[in-house]
């Protein structure tokens, strides 16, 4: 074969591989919009005020009999969508590796949230129940669907291109959450213009963001590329896929040391970004407006931030990146407790902190852990670690439920979230990600 002939192979497959890496960024464009508009801005509040409308006059709701504390049915609702996300994640997990067919998976996945989002239009009135439902199915959608999404980063991207690939993904879902923001903030700050309530004009940005989820689903779905695997194995159960991959990892327990520092840290991240709208409405009594200005400023930062750490960690290394994010995690939410009610200023000041670590740390994390997956394994390990970054991120959303409803200060369980990332800088200090590699039978990168 002619050198000429090896140099376009190579740069039909450079090419290749570009196409499918920007389509494979669209899936954070189109499903990070559900979790900045539905999950981080809208929804928590809105919930929380349909749930107190159809309280009693002590402030409980009763789902299926059990005396609820209407402030606490949106985290126990998120508590819940994670449980039913661990069910159901090993079995999107073992399929994909099992028969390589990934898209109908992903597209299984989003186009279930993706329904499930739009149909949140419907809540209004005392329908709490039906707002817990759908929170529930479309939170469970999107972890299962990331389970795919991001075993796909190996297979696109060499060891050398994964920080900046997987940074440029989040970058892209920043950017999204950035632009619907900015509609959504447009119909809500002037929805008597377009002659709508402002209930209304929630609902409405509620219903919008699954509507472009599943828009945008379609780009990766056909950018996106199939690999089959080169024997179908057997059904495996997910339950015994899972317990299969429990024990593989037994024998690289680097691995699993460094998903148990990510489980418990980004516990922290997830809760933060599911309860900081509740906080900020009804411990620091601020208007939706704010709320929605103050996210956006996170968006916006995020997508520097993302794009920044990714050079930082050229330089430094990823674990190096990610432990500063922490220390930065750490300092942000000890502020937090202490900010003044009423005063929207410092609660922007706060909301810049997190904007800055919140999408590196996330991509960091994902292309870090790339590296320490078998090859051939990519979806079973990612199961695995969706279960660590969504599907085991029951606790902080649970605890701050809990607090609330001993004590009825959300301020109180804001502390409990600062341990989450102290621990998780120390357990991951301690993991020494070049063996870790080395043990997963991948190449190490010279600066990891």
């Amino acid at each position: 074969m002619g050198t000429d002939t090896v140099r376009a192979q190579v740069a039909d497959e450079a090419a290749g591989r570009r196409r499918e890496q920007r389509g494979w960024y669209f899936y954070d464009w189109a499903c990070s919009v559900y979790s900045t508009s539905v999950l981080t801005v809208f929804l928590g509040p809105y919930l929380t005020s349909v749930a107190r409308s159809a309280a009693d006059a002590d402030g409980f709701v009763h789902p299926l009999g059990i005396p609820v504390r209407a402030g606490s049915f949106f985290a126990y609702c998120v508590s819940a969508s994670v449980i039913v996300a661990i069910l159901v994640m090993p079995l999107a997990g073992a399929a994909a590796d099992r028969t390589g067919r990934k898209k109908p998976l992903l597209a299984a996945a989003a186009y279930t949230g993706a329904a499930a989002t739009t149909g949140l239009f419907l809540l209004d009135g005392h329908r709490y129940l039906l707002g817990g439902f759908l929170l529930i199915v479309a939170n469970a959608s999107v972890a299962v669907s990331m389970v795919v999404y991001n075993s796909y980063l190996p297979q696109i991207a060499p060891p050398e291109e994964r920080d900046a690939v997987s940074s440029r993904g989040w970058a892209f879902g920043y950017a999204a959450g950035s632009l619907v923001l900015i509609a959504n903030l447009v119909l809500f700050t002037a929805h008597g213009s377009f002659g709508v309530s402002e209930a209304t004009a929630v609902r409405i940005c509620l219903a919008s963001a699954g509507l472009w989820w599943g828009l945008f689903t379609l780009v990766p779905l056909r950018r996106l590329r199939d690999r089959r695997t080169a024997a179908v194995a057997p059904p495996v159960h997910g339950w015994r896929q899972l317990a299969a991959t429990v024990r593989d990892m037994r024998g690289k327990p680097l691995t699993l040391a460094f998903l148990l520092a990510y489980l418990v840290y980004n516990d922290g991240i997830q809760t933060v970004i599911s309860q900081a709208s509740v906080y900020g409405s009804e411990e620091l009594g601020l208007g939706q407006s704010t709320l929605i200005t103050a996210v956006l400023m996170v968006q916006v930062l995020a997508v520097a931030g993302a794009l920044g750490m990714g050079r930082l960690a050229r330089t430094y290394g990823a674990k190096r990146t990610i432990l500063g994010s922490l220390v930065a995690w750490t300092v942000t939410l000890a502020a937090g407790f202490f900010l003044p009610a009423g005063r929207p200023v410092w609660f922007f000041v706060l909301a810049a902190g997190i904007g800055l670590v919140l999408g590196g740390s996330q991509a960091l994390s994902r292309s870090l852990f790339s590296h320490l997956v078998p090859p051939g394994k990519e979806a079973e390990y990612f199961s695995a670690y969706e279960m660590s970054d969504r599907g085991m991120s029951w606790l902080g959303p649970l605890l701050f439920g809990v607090t609330y409803q001993l004590t009825g200060s959300y301020r109180d369980a804001i502390v409990s979230l600062v341990a989450f990332f102290a621990i998780g800088f120390v357990l991951l200090a301690r993991v020494p990600v070049g063996r870790a590699i080395r043990d997963a039978g991948n190449p190490v990168p010279d600066r990891i």
